[in-house]
């Protein structure tokens, strides 16, 4: 089969999240697409109804802890602090999503592998799948692991007065892309019993292109009805991304 996506190493981050908005509508996809979608719908979609309740005592909890001094600014740290509360949640609750629906996130990136690549992936039936859960779920929690220290850093530059009130907020956001970026990359790489180590030496070589990935999936993930579709459309992405990018380094030609 001809390779779907083009390979050219000029394609940023904001390509392969557009080209993942096509390939979820691929043939022979659709069904695996479905799974990680309702995961998404049903854990998002009920956090983001509680948090758009709450969003304005946050706020207005996290306004009190501005200086006097710095009140002149509210205009400008008001907005910083409704996006740093999105993008905490955020974070938190995709990483839920993706932790319980893992298997089925693999599984759609490992078809639509087959698909770019020609070269079809083990069959590993039912059985197969329900053996590697354990190993699925290691690697999840290997990735809450990097990033929990590092995400409480930026919390506490929270309560700095002044910086953490203008600074905190984006240092967060490029952190949380960053972080997108790994969760979404990590399923084609986790197919092929590549390390975590080995994934972030890879990502930080192409460390821009995949920040431009992050972001984008950032922003769609905190707009409503939107983000209850951005799981497969991101790991679409990200596999269209590996084929191209990555697959090379680490898988030789002719093998899955």
């Amino acid at each position: 089969m001809t390779n779907l996506t083009e390979t050219n190493k000029n394609l940023n981050g904001f390509h392969y999240f557009a080209l993942g908005w096509r390939l979820i509508t691929r043939k022979g996809l659709k069904r695996f697409v479905i799974l990680p979608l309702l995961a998404n719908i049903i854990i998002l979609g009920s956090a983001f109804w509680w948090l758009y309740g709450q969003i304005g005592g946050m706020v207005n909890w996290m306004m009190e802890k501005v200086p006097d001094w710095l009140q002149w600014l509210s205009y400008l740290i008001w907005p910083l602090s409704v996006i740093f509360i999105l993008l905490v949640f955020t974070y938190f609750f995709s990483t839920l999503a993706n932790i319980i629906a893992s298997p089925f996130n693999g599984l759609l990136a490992e078809k639509l592998e087959g698909q770019i690549t020609g070269i079809a992936p083990p069959d590993t039936g039912v059985t197969g799948i329900l053996k590697d859960v354990p190993r699925i779920l290691k690697r999840e929690l290997t990735k809450i692991a990097y990033y929990l220290p590092r995400a409480i850093v930026l919390l506490l530059l929270y309560f700095i007065p002044a910086i953490g009130q203008t600074v905190a907020p984006i240092l967060w956001f490029a952190f949380g892309a960053w972080m997108m970026a790994i969760q979404y990359n990590d399923f084609p790489f986790d197919n092929h019993k590549i390390s975590f180590a080995a994934m972030k030496s890879s990502l930080k070589q192409d460390k821009w292109n995949n920040l431009q990935f992050g972001m984008v999936i950032n922003i769609f993930t905190m707009i409503p009805i939107l983000n209850l579709v951005i799981m497969p459309v991101a790991i679409c992405g990200a596999t269209a991304m590996w084929c191209d990018r990555y697959r090379k380094q680490h898988v030789q030609d002719g093998q899955w």
